[in-house]
């Protein structure tokens, strides 16, 4: 008898066939949705956001340069990157500084198959100012040369200070929201590193422009049936996962669609950043049995502490070689 085995190109297609499905399914769900007039208000009669929802999306932020104009995927382009990435987690279980395959929750290719979270500008890509891409390319550089002279080289994340702002942009796990609603404030707790955002909705004015917060101040009104969130007031240490200043405003639309599903757009203006405004839409499918775990990382902990001993260690070794 000969022995029987699958390729891994084999299986690829294999999931894939099967996620392309299921994927199918969704949509024609996600549209149905869309398509009716969807209302569920909360006993004082706002839009009812509340429950546990995935911003997982392996849809990158940026069109990537090869796709050009390609602004969707097809159905089976997109079942093909969400088995491939199956595929590849499964092959490499863990590694040394790295999480293994339990840890990772990527999601898959978003519902509307977009090649890009952005979708304004119509290319795809971030509007970058040339005066940008030169400081990201001085900043990387100094990365290279200075990754952890200091606690002060890692990054907010790498500290457990905070994520990487608002709004976040989906990474390899915990990419999730939980939302809960009174009438004068909405509450988002972020799984990453457990931050809370506290959004009123009582028409306060906003901060003053001396008061900075590493995650901004927001504020919140109701237009229809979308909750929109201003977010301003960022502190000069604040990162994101996209370029940005202190003086960054982000705008944020939610709108619950369907019992399982909220549509999400965000838009960013940062005029000593990029050339204009930016837009990205991100849909958010409900998690029904996700539970919320603590985020157990605090400023100070063993790995920063190791990430440190670790450089002057190879330092020791490099000056040793000389």
């Amino acid at each position: 008898m000969k022995n029987q085995c699958i390729t891994v190109p084999g299986l690829v297609m294999l999931v894939a066939g099967i996620l392309l499905s299921a994927d199918v399914t969704f949509a024609a769900e996600s549209e149905t949705a869309k398509g009716g007039n969807y209302s569920k208000l909360t006993p004082w009669g706002d839009p009812d956001l509340q429950g546990v929802w995935s911003y997982a999306s392996l849809t990158p932020l940026q069109r990537p340069r090869q796709l050009e104009d390609k602004a969707f995927y097809s159905a089976e382009e997109a079942a093909e990157i969400n088995a491939r990435t199956l595929v590849e987690q499964a092959a490499v279980p863990g590694q040394v500084g790295d999480y293994n395959i339990q840890w990772y929750d990527k999601g898959k290719v978003s519902q509307d198959l977009r090649t890009s979270l952005i979708v304004d500008p119509p290319n795809g890509r971030l509007p970058l100012k040339v005066e940008t891409i030169q400081r990201q390319a001085e900043q990387a550089e100094y990365r290279r040369e200075h990754p952890a002279d200091s606690w002060l080289d890692r990054s907010n994340w790498d500290r457990c200070i905070t994520y990487h702002g608002v709004p976040p942009i989906s990474t390899g796990y915990n990419n999730s929201y939980q939302i809960v609603q009174n009438p004068d404030f909405v509450a988002i707790v972020v799984e990453n590193i457990h931050d809370v955002r506290l959004i009123p909705l009582d028409g306060r004015p906003p901060l003053d422009a001396k008061i900075r917060q590493w995650n901004g101040a927001s504020v919140g009104h109701w237009e229809g049936d979308t909750l929109v969130v201003e977010t301003a007031n960022f502190s000069e240490k604040t990162s994101h996962r996209f370029p940005s200043s202190k003086n960054m405003r982000s705008v944020e639309r939610f709108t619950r669609v369907g019992d399982q599903m909220i549509d999400y757009q965000f838009t960013i203006e940062d005029p000593e950043v990029y050339t204009s405004a930016w837009t990205a839409v991100r849909p958010m499918p409900a998690l029904e049995d996700y539970v919320i775990f603590e985020y157990a990382c605090h400023e100070g902990n063993y790995a920063m502490s190791n990430i440190l001993r670790g450089e002057r260690s190879l330092e020791q070794r490099a000056s040793e070689a000389r």
